[in-house]
């Protein structure tokens, strides 16, 4: 350290200031004195070597005005050169806060990344003293220590497996972080994933609460065992091959499944990341599981109801075809045998072919239920009424070694629903139990409340809301897993040949769908089968009306002129046929652009027939431009397809479904003018 002025004094004192000075010098901390003007004084060493100032600056008598200059000139406050104005401007704000000084502890870096701590202390009227500390490393450390525990949390939040393995490094980096490893393990359990570590020799060495209960085994009793051990023979020998692989360093990821203690089955998808040993090859891994159980019977209910809806979309299509096929055939046998001389034989041919093909007309009916293209007559239905009096029938379609339990509520529940479908769907399930208890069993139907939430309703494909709940259960042989899932596909059957059409199944999984409800199977080979499904509950129905006074009888139809517009000229050649033996007179229109341009031409047309789709314009439309045109003309539409709502402008037009007899087509025409209200379907 340089002195500010001639030493005097006694030997011993002067001994004593060279030994202050040496000793100075030696601190790795920077230290100037600066009397009031302010102007250096004295410094050690180390002020040169922290700070790089010139020798040639660092003097007794250097204004401390000059420092600041030079620090400014290489940029060491903020950022590079600058012009002489701005270089005067930053020197005299250093200059004006050190003529007011105040006692100060400070870091600045510099430009060379170098950290310092800058401490000021006043001399009380002679000046100051000012120390710099290089703290560079100190702050390099801290930053590190920050990194790393900011990686650790993005482990954490991550929620992979490479938790563990920040966690170990953490340990090794900081042992004594016993609250950290508390917290971090219960993250770990709180998580919804499983995670775990096996070592090298395939045993546990730690699990989380997740992965011990999906085990059904104690958290705190797991490590230590085999993999084989924990997960079964069964999903071992699956995840086996992928636990070879990772032994080679690779992270992998599958999916396997297993059967818990109460015979579900779970699946779940792993992913292991190999720990690296230093001496080479893997000493563990890390394993993350998720549970996708319902992940899996959701994709699995998802592909059934695409599969449904292709079928019943390419069923739909077909029965129009069907129909309009089916309208041919029957009309033309009608009129045949009609036409032909009675008791001449003739009937043996005709009977089977019109019989065979009311059969037909049935099939096409059944799978239009299926296809949900059916229409129906839902209304409020007491179903527990219902059900109990369907009992009769039921109990008549069983075997005497079949016993019949009922399970019905106290309380009303009404479901809005055709209670003719009802009947038929219960029906064909009783059957279909029956046949799967050749040698007798049990047989219960269960009527129950049932509310569907909003996260359920996404799983079942209806809306949140209240339901009825059927069960129809018995204890016969069950149905193997690989067909369970086709069991409602149309025509497919496990009885033998010529004794199921593989229909009734269909049909009620597309009344009930068709319904606004939803159905599943649940079945164990040797164990029997559930078929459970709910359909909307609804208000009881209200009072019937006041009975109204019997209509006068109806005038016939005969001789009125009929518009008749269908774009199949077979099929319009057999409804001509039908008319004309009802005593009509019959237009003729291939299309509803014909139809329209007779509409306003001909003022006799007195009723209209027409076909629901046609190219052009469709008979809905026609119907509408002759309500506009015609208020009071009949209109009678017919279709292969299944009847929809009537639109709007035509909400009481009636539909007639093909195919159909002279006898239906005449009582369509006759119900122009009804006598009363029909009578509602429901009980």
């Amino acid at each position: 350290m340089t002195p500010a002025a001639p030493r005097a004094g006694t030997p011993e004192e002067l001994r004593r200031y060279d030994l202050l000075l040496a000793g100075f010098d030696l601190l790795d901390q920077a230290i100037a004195v600066f009397d009031a003007t302010p102007k250096l004084v004295t410094w050690n060493k180390a002020m040169l070597r922290l700070l790089d100032f010139p020798e040639s600056l660092v003097r007794v008598g250097t204004p401390f005005e000059e420092f600041v200059r030079f620090n400014v000139q290489r940029g060491e406050y903020s950022g590079g050169t600058r012009n002489p104005t701005e270089v005067e401007r930053l020197v005299a704000e250093r200059m004006a806060a050190v003529r007011a000084f105040q006692p100060h502890n400070a870091e600045r870096t510099r430009p060379n990344g170098q950290v310092l701590s800058i401490r000021g202390v006043p001399i009380p009227n002679l000046g100051f003293v000012t120390v710099w500390t290089d703290i560079t490393e100190q702050r390099r450390y801290e930053q590190l220590i920050e990194s790393q525990n900011a990686e650790l949390e993005t482990r954490v939040r991550g929620r992979t497996a490479e938790l563990e393995a920040a966690k170990t490094r953490l340990d090794n980096v900081a042992g004594q972080l016993t609250r950290s490893e508390q917290r971090l393990r219960r993250i770990l359990d709180t998580i919804p994933a499983m995670v775990a570590y096996v070592d090298a020799g395939q045993r546990y060495r730690f699990a989380n609460r997740g992965y011990a209960d999906w085990f059904g085994l104690d958290q705190q009793r797991i490590a230590g065992r085999s993999i084989l051990e924990v997960v079964g023979p069964d999903a071992y020998a699956q995840v086996q091959p992928h636990l070879e692989q990772a032994y080679g360093g690779e992270q992998v990821s599958y999916e396997y499944s297993r059967t818990n203690a109460a015979g579900q089955l779970l699946h779940a998808r792993s992913a292991v990341v190999p720990e690296a040993s230093e001496a080479g090859g893997v000493q563990g891994f890390f394993v993350l599981s998720i549970d996708i159980t319902e992940q899996k019977a959701s994709q699995a209910v998802l592909i059934q109801a695409q599969k449904m809806e292709a079928v019943g979309q390419l069923t739909g299509g077909l029965a129009h075809d069907f129909n309009n096929l089916l309208t041919i055939i029957t009309g033309n046998l009608a009129a045949l045998k009609d036409k032909l001389p009675a008791h001449q034989g003739f009937e043996d041919y005709l009977d089977p072919a019109l019989s065979a093909a009311r059969r037909g007309t049935e099939l096409i009916r059944r799978l239009l239920t299926f296809s949900r293209q059916q229409p129906l007559a839902p209304c409020p239905v007491e179903v527990g009424a219902l059900v109990h009096d369907m009992t009769p029938l039921l109990a008549r379609s069983l075997t005497e070694r079949i016993t019949m339990q009922l399970d019905l509520p106290t309380e009303k529940l009404y479901a809005l629903v055709d209670p003719h479908q009802l009947e038929n769907a219960l029906l064909n399930l009783a059957i279909n139990a029956r046949d799967a208890m050749p040698d007798g069993g049990h047989l219960g139907i269960g009527v129950a409340r049932s509310h569907v939430s909003a996260s359920l309703a996404l799983l079942v494909e209806v809306p949140a809301g209240d339901y009825v709940q059927f069960d129809v259960s018995d204890s016969g042989g069950g149905i193997a897993p690989e067909i369970l899932s086709r069991v409602f596909e149309p025509f497919f059957t496990t009885k033998s040949f010529g004794t199921g059409s593989g229909l009734g199944l269909s049909m009620v999984y597309g009344f009930i769908r068709q319904s606004g409800g939803n159905i599943r199977i649940l079945s164990t080979p040797g164990k029997g089968t559930n078929v459970r499904f709910i359909l909307p509950m609804t208000d009881a129905r209200p009072a019937p009306p006041a009975p109204v006074a019997e209509a006068p009888p109806v005038t016939a139809n005969g001789n009125r002129l009929v518009l008749l517009v269908e774009d199949e000229p077979e099929v319009r050649k057999v409804i001509r046929l039908q008319l004309t033996e009802l005593g009509h007179p019959v237009l003729e229109a291939a299309n509803g652009l014909e139809a329209r341009a007779m509409l306003e031409a001909v003022d006799d047309i007195a009723i209209l027939v027409s076909d629901t789709v046609m190219p052009g314009l469709g008979g809905r439309e026609l119907a509408a431009f002759a309500r506009q045109l015609r208020p009071a003309l009949p209109i009678l539409l017919i279709t292969g397809y299944a009847t929809g709502p009537a639109p709007a402008a035509t909400p009481d037009v009636p539909t007639l479904r093909k195919p159909f007899d002279r006898a239906a087509l005449a009582a369509a025409l006759a119900a122009f003018n009804p006598p009363a209200d029909p009578e509602s379907p429901c009980p």
